[in-house]
């Protein structure tokens, strides 16, 4: 049932793929009104000038290059699409004017450490003061914080994929030493502007990986399961670009003692997940892209090798929509939590098959 308050939203950075995803969620949305909508891009136009399936929606909504204090004045909650960098640079402007609700979708306050921050997006930070008072927007592990938090920094996509994929092995204390793992991604994830990284003739025929043992999701994702329990913990990460347009496939290599069964794997990603609303458990398969493509839902599965040395290998796989569970989706599911909304207003919908 709708709330008696319309809370108004504006979101900074409109001319993206993960803006788009988040103006579309809030036009449908029963609690929140998208009220402003900032840019450097298609300045005065309306929102499908970018973003096409937008047409005819969001009324008189036009794109404005104004700067953040204004774009946020009379705001209940703003959004940020912004690219890395730029973000961290717009968010102290923004609770400066008094901002109560930010949910940032760089990866500029996700850190805890500094120096990692620096090392892994070689820039130096220009707003460390707040990265204790950031949380950390993964709704599976962190809730409660999100519920009272002033600034929510939402995962990154590989980041979320992986960390759900083993987040109920480090619960249930399953996790330890190395593992592995290779993502494969869509081309979404570089964003809007064309680069030769992207550009379809290169990429429609190919795989190729990038930024190997060196991507910047990788502190990220030892900080968040670190903190969910899991014991030495270090990861070799792989990132591979793939001919799709949506969607992330993860497939990380865990080592486990040989006396760990199917069945006690099973139980922790029973206790993990049986209460969250967008982590599922397929039956009778393993997890695919083309299951959660277009929806906020992740898909989590394992298989679980046979005992050789006194250990097991265990295989937990994962796949998201990049954009929205991934991303935007994810953004929204922050906002809501943290405006004390229904969690899930706006993201029930199962996306399309195939």
């Amino acid at each position: 049932m709708p709330t008696m308050t319309r809370y108004k939203a504006a979101v900074i950075g409109g001319s993206g793929y993960g803006a788009n995803e988040m103006m579309r969620r809030l036009l449908m949305h029963p609690d929140v009104e998208l009220a402003r909508v900032a840019s450097i891009d298609f300045v005065g136009e309306r929102l499908s000038a970018a973003h096409p399936n937008l047409e005819g929606l969001g009324g008189d909504l036009r794109f404005e290059d104004i700067p953040p204090e204004e774009a946020a004045d009379g705001m209940d909650v703003v959004l940020l699409g912004l690219p890395h960098t730029v973000s961290s640079a717009f968010v102290p402007r923004l609770l400066k004017a008094g901002v109560k609700k930010i949910v940032d979708l760089s990866g500029d306050f996700r850190l805890d450490d500094v120096k990692a921050y620096e090392k892994f997006y070689n820039t130096t930070h220009p707003a460390p003061e707040l990265l204790a008072e950031a949380v950390y927007g993964l709704p599976e592990l962190n809730r409660d914080k999100i519920r009272d938090a002033r600034l929510v920094a939402s995962p990154g996509c590989f980041a979320t994929a992986t960390e759900l994929g083993m987040l109920a092995l480090a619960k249930a204390g399953l996790l330890e030493g190395r593992v592995r793992t290779l993502a494969i991604t869509g081309s979404s994830g570089s964003g809007a502007a064309a680069k030769a990284g992207t550009h379809h003739p290169t990429r429609a025929m190919n795989l190729k990986t990038y930024k190997p043992l060196n991507h910047q999701h990788v502190p990220e994702i030892v900080e968040t399961l670190n903190a969910a329990g899991a014991k030495k913990f270090s990861l070799h990460f792989a990132p591979v670009s793939a001919p799709l347009t949506r969607g992330i496939f993860v497939s990380s290599f865990v080592t486990v003692p040989e006396n760990v069964t199917k069945e006690q794997v099973e139980a922790a990603y029973q206790e993990a997940y049986a209460n969250e609303p967008f982590v599922r458990v397929p039956e009778g398969r393993l997890p695919e892209v083309v299951a959660v493509s277009g929806s906020n839902y992740i898909e989590v599965g394992f298989e679980l090798g046979e005992p050789e040395d006194g250990t097991r290998t265990l295989l937990c796989i994962s796949a998201i929509d990049n954009l929205i569970k991934g991303g935007a989706g994810q953004g929204i599911q922050n906002m809501n939590i943290t405006l004390g909304l229904d969690e899930g207003a706006t993201l029930r919908d199962p996306g399309g098959y195939p």
